[in-house]
């Protein structure tokens, strides 16, 4: 395999942190030209002094003279904001661009790199469910390779090589069920934001921990599932599986499924979609079929994680709704994690702003953007009004 020059967007979080061990483990076989950052201004600096990439990007404008300041004395190039980071992928120094920003911020630069015909390794799964249509469409005109990062949809697309897509009768995709895992409505109301970010399995950053915590993350998977791989509503199950160690499954039209196991770890499917089309050795442990004797698989339970519902009737209205439902619901978390709306309220305010969003049913970017802005906003003043009529 060629030497492959990445670009690491979110290069301070979960996926971005990882992504740099496994660079660290094969330097024969990578090299980091680009690092993006949104506030984590030491960390940024601290990767930028291993590593010395070409590039440094702190999202956060207010930060850039730290950042700066800090590299002055090295040959890396400093920029600053949201803009820079979608312009930077389309540069002629990178091969792939692994794109690790936590939600709708990650969308633009998923569009430019599309654009560049860039290999892009994607976890940013909000890009797809904000402007799945949108990005079908240009993939078809750039044919830019797109290998999935979140273990469920790296599982699927192992799983669906040398198969014909049409062979395909469904896809399982399978959840832990998170922290909060068999419990009802009750106990869901009385669940803090410290207990929702102790998952059982994965370590992930504290969005994401709260999505897996009310299945919404889930859920996005499904909408994401849908434009990665082709399929229909229909097509899609979510079935949980507490073990996490069949990361998802594919049933074809004769009926024999087929399922990708491993360890709950992260490193896997990074490694996967960046050294794709070859496999590398890992250092990391290995699953052991023995240890995991009892594999056990069940319904969702949708009455009182109803996130998961929301995601497939935001799947099957189309059109703007889906960008409407995430917005909502980044704003929806951020206040759960501050301590301003209770776990369960969560769900309200996400259907609350699904419901009252003007529909739009072949958005283009512009639309999109409009849709993100209205629905934050709109997702805030029912969180402003549920605080006083609670204080």
């Amino acid at each position: 395999m060629a030497k492959k020059r990445i670009a690491i967007l979110g290069s301070t979080g979960s996926i971005g942190i990882q992504a740099l061990d496994i660079a660290r483990e094969h330097p024969e076989e990578f090299t980091v030209e680009i690092l993006t950052a949104g506030n984590n201004t030491g960390e940024l600096i601290r990767q930028a002094r291993e590593f010395n990439p070409n590039t440094v990007i702190i999202a956060n404008e207010d930060h850039y003279k730290q950042v700066a300041d800090a590299l002055s004395g090295t040959d890396i190039k400093v920029f600053a904001g949201g803009d820079a980071v979608a312009q930077v992928v389309s540069s002629g120094e990178i091969d792939m661009v692994l794109n690790a920003i936590v939600g709708f911020a990650g969308f633009k630069p998923t569009l430019e790199a599309i654009k560049a015909g860039k290999a892009i390794a994607l976890a940013n799964k909000e890009s797809i469910v904000v402007g799945g249509e949108l990005i079908t469409r240009l993939l078809k005109e750039t044919h830019a390779p797109v290998i999935p990062v979140d273990s469920e949809h790296s599982a699927i697309f192992q799983c669906l090589l040398g198969e014909s897509a049409e062979k395909v009768e469904k896809i399982y995709l399978t959840a832990s069920g998170g922290p909060f895992r068999g419990m009802d409505a009750d106990a869901l109301e009385n669940m803090r934001p410290e207990d929702a970010l102790k998952h059982p399995n994965w370590d992930m950053g504290s969005k994401i921990s709260i999505d897996s915590a009310t299945l919404m993350n889930k859920g996005l998977e499904v909408i994401e599932a849908r434009w990665l791989f082709g399929l229909k509503p229909e097509q899609i199950e979510v079935v949980i599986h507490p073990q996490s160690v069949v990361h998802s499954m594919v049933q074809f039209l004769d009926g024999s499924v087929k399922a990708q196991m491993g360890r709950p770890d992260m490193h896997l499917p990074i490694l996967y979609a960046l050294s794709y089309p070859d496999r590398l050795p890992s250092r990391h442990g290995r699953f052991s079929i023995t240890e995991h004797s009892h594999l056990t698989f069940e319904a969702p339970d949708l009455k009182n994680f109803r996130n998961l519902a929301l995601a497939f009737e935001a799947l099957q209205a189309g059109g703007n709704i889906p960008c409407a439902m995430n917005a909502a619901n980044e704003i929806a978390v951020q206040a759960f994690l501050e301590g301003e709306i209770g776990f369960m309220q969560m769900t309200g305010i996400i259907e609350a702003c699904m419901q009252k969003i003007n529909m739009i049913r072949n958005p283009e970017f512009d639309d999109l953007l409009n849709t993100d802005t209205e629905a934050r906003v709109m997702a805030e003043n029912f969180i402003r009004n549920y605080n006083g009529r609670t204080h």
